[in-house]
């Protein structure tokens, strides 16, 4: 296992001045029933406004700034099941960079159309049958590509850093800070900021219950794995955190803990309609963790990371069914 100072604050700080200019400073959204609901004062950094509509363009635009310029004219590939797919196309196009991208023929479609609108090559791959690692491996050889990994990379997570070091900038002193966690890109980094700039707030991941790997990981400190996660969170689907992010994840953070499927899908619908915000499943997880009672924190100052807000429409009424009806 790498020892958990492969990402330094330090290297937060120089992706924020590479990204400045380039990647949306997020606002920071309020709300005083989630305030009177939670009893305690709750701001939200809504990443869902983020370029390309999540947390993601941060680490992809960092990662492929930072690439020789013999890589740049080679090109990237990344495999993800939307979101990173959609940040690298996006920082591609921006910094002259071909992009390849593998995702699973099951990923959004809204997902999808957004990764080939930004001009990558998406090539679709079965999950029962193909593993994406060894695809990509296989076509980053045969190309001559450089692999820009979704989450287990060092400036990808000190990308990510940037939008927790926002945050505080913003709103000052927290007692805890919530982030959602899939492969721990954006979890590890948030921690790594949250714990230089104030050494006193608790940073806790959140995953779906049906994708609990790392949560599992981060208790028992071996790392555990899930090939399939059926989650409706597809963002948290990943099988493990990453060489990289589960040293950081178990020097940073404070504590993991799980969401149902449910608690995910009515703290969505409060968000849209009470924040009046598009928040994708994976987006709602810091959140339903507050809303849903898994953390419960009276009369604290909480920073809630909205990771992002690329929803299928044409699947919104199967995912709230008759809720609030």
């Amino acid at each position: 296992m790498l020892k958990p100072h492969s990402v330094t604050f330090a290297d937060i700080e120089a992706a924020a001045r590479r990204l400045a200019g380039v990647a949306r400073r997020t606002p920071v959204f309020t709300s005083t029933t989630v305030d009177r609901l939670t009893n305690s004062q709750v701001f939200f950094k809504c990443e869902n406004f983020q370029r390309a509509g999540a947390f993601k363009f941060r680490g992809a635009y960092n990662a492929l700034s930072q690439l020789s310029a013999a890589q740049k004219q080679q090109g990237v590939i990344t495999f993800s099941s939307g979101n990173h797919a959609q940040a690298i196309a996006l920082a591609g196009q921006l910094l002259g960079v071909p992009a390849t991208i593998v995702m699973p023929d099951d990923a959004p479609a809204v997902k999808l159309a957004a990764t080939r609108g930004y001009g990558a090559e998406v090539i679709l791959y079965q999950r029962q049958e193909s593993k994406r690692e060894e695809l990509t491996q296989a076509l980053a050889q045969e190309r001559g590509l450089t692999i820009i990994p979704p989450y287990d990379h060092p400036q990808i997570v000190a990308g990510q850093g940037t939008a927790a070091k926002e945050l505080i900038e913003e709103v000052g002193e927290l007692d805890l800070l919530l982030v959602g966690c899939g492969g721990g890109g954006l979890l590890s980094g948030s921690a790594i900021a949250a714990k230089t700039l104030l050494p006193e707030c608790k940073a806790i991941g959140v995953e779906p219950e049906l994708a609990d790997d790392a949560t599992r990981s981060f208790h028992s400190r071996t790392l555990q794995t899930i090939e399939r996660a059926d989650t409706i969170a597809d963002g948290a689907r990943t099988p493990s955190l990453g060489r990289i992010t589960f040293p950081l994840v178990l020097n940073y953070v404070d504590d993991m803990v799980t969401v149902s499927e449910a608690a995910i899908v009515r703290t969505m619908f409060l968000l849209w309609e009470r924040l009046k915000i598009v928040v994708e499943p994976t987006g709602a997880l810091a959140a339903a963790a507050l809303l849903g009672g898994a953390v419960k924190a009276p009369g604290a100052r909480i920073g809630v990371i909205i990771s992002g807000g690329n929803v299928d429409l044409t699947r919104v009424g199967k995912i709230f069914g008759g809720y609030g009806a």
